[in-house]
């Protein structure tokens, strides 16, 4: 046997020793530490599982809850929205939920509803905003120009994604107060607006031309 060679073999005979060292004292830890990885990644798959069969779960429930109100049957829509149980999903059932009121023909508990979705601090501030929305426009026809602007005026900024729908809400409760200037004002904002939706930019542009006749002569 070459020095080399003895020198190769006894060297691996001392790691073996040190390792076999180490595996009585600390063997039991890494023992420890493997079953708790592997029931952490067990743990993790089960709750992803978990995860996905309630929003699986839910959403079947909440398309069911969307084709009953599409139906006309209003009732069993709104007992089967109260139904959806799953975090993202009831967000979406609470939006329906008033939008059924107001399918339903009563538009006091709509708004009702939208307004307990703006005032929960854990809704998405972005369903939080559409419900301030949705609920101005069902008020439009009867609150007061400045009621309408204490709820939707905070969006009446350029660069808010809110600007237009706030503006017709703003616009028209101008209009049906007899301030022409204003709804008129309102409306060209709307019309000019690159970013305003075809339909909505139409609307507004009928609102101009209704609004023209009774705008002072200059």
């Amino acid at each position: 046997m070459s020095d080399k060679s003895l020198i190769r073999e006894v060297d691996e005979e001392v790691r073996a020793d040190e390792y076999k060292k180490i595996w009585n004292r600390y063997g039991n830890v890494f023992t420890g530490l493997a079953v708790a990885v592997v029931a952490a990644v067990a743990a993790f798959k089960g709750w992803q599982y978990y995860q996905q069969t309630q929003s699986e779960a839910a959403a079947v429930v909440y398309s069911a809850a969307l084709k009953q109100a599409g139906d006309g049957k209003f009732d069993d829509a709104l007992a089967a929205l109260k139904a959806v149980n799953h975090s993202g999903y009831t967000q979406l059932a609470r939006l329906e939920e008033a939008a059924v009121f107001a399918q339903k023909g009563d538009p006091e508990k709509a708004v009702a509803a939208y307004d307990a979705i703006a005032a929960d601090a854990t809704i998405d501030p972005l369903f939080a905003n559409l419900a301030r929305i949705r609920a101005a426009y069902l008020l439009v026809d009867t609150a007061k120009p400045d009621d309408l602007k204490a709820r939707v005026g905070q969006f009446d900024k350029d660069g808010n994604i809110w600007r237009n729908q706030a503006r017709e809400v703003l616009g028209l409760a101008a209009w049906r107060a007899g301030d022409y200037l204003t709804a008129d004002r309102y409306m060209n904002m709307i019309f000019s607006d690159p970013d305003t939706a075809p339909a909505m930019r139409q609307r507004a542009q009928v609102m101009v031309q209704l609004i023209a006749p009774n705008l002072p002569k200059s």
